[in-house]
């Protein structure tokens, strides 16, 4: 067994049924409820939602791999690669990535879950738990799914795009990392 056992990408099952254009469309909203944060690629892959059979579950899964990235980039990036099923990020994406955290604004991914504000510093409360909705165009093509997420930090809801491959859900774009308001902490004028 090698130590890079645990970052191989799911691989469809031998027997899964092959992937049709038809898919029965879920409806949101849908709540998720996390006791931890995962801090690895294993514990993210530990988790139920880890088998991506839903785009509400690749949706959930990006915001806790987007903070993750928060505390330790490395970390977050094999996260989303992991969701990417077979793409991964490019150097472009990276650096972007890096861009959106740049001077001290890690708590964006933390202000999709329930109990946070900018005047808690985006501090949710525990359990973790993160709703995801679809809206009117969620399904306009086939085989991708839009998610929407909402940000205390923001007066309109974000995005989350999944592709479908088998019965699979992966992360194919996502836009949760826009401007939000600053937390009181770092407002001057607060």
């Amino acid at each position: 067994m090698s130590i890079f056992d645990n970052l191989k990408k799911p691989a469809p099952a031998a027997d899964a049924a092959p992937a049709s254009s038809t898919y029965v469309k879920e409806e949101g909203p849908k709540t998720f409820t996390f006791s931890a944060l995962p801090e690895s690629l294993a514990q993210l892959q530990a988790l139920p939602e880890a088998s991506l059979d839903s785009p509400f579950k690749t949706a959930a899964l990006t915001v806790l791999a987007l903070c993750a990235y928060a505390a330790a980039p490395e970390i977050g990036i094999e996260m989303i690669n992991y969701l990417m099923g077979p793409e991964e990020l490019s150097t472009y994406d990276k650096s972007f990535l890096k861009d959106r955290f740049m001077g001290n604004k890690y708590y964006k991914p933390f202000s999709y879950f329930a109990g946070t504000s900018p005047e808690n510093d985006y501090t949710p409360s525990e359990p973790f738990t993160i709703t995801i909705k679809t809206g009117p165009y969620s399904y306009q093509e086939d085989n991708y799914a839009v998610m929407k997420l909402k940000s205390s930090g923001a007066d309109s809801e974000r995005d989350v795009k999944c592709r479908r491959k088998g019965n699979q859900w992966f992360l194919h774009s996502q836009q949760l990392l826009p401007d939000i308001r600053i937390p009181k902490s770092q407002d001057k004028w607060a």
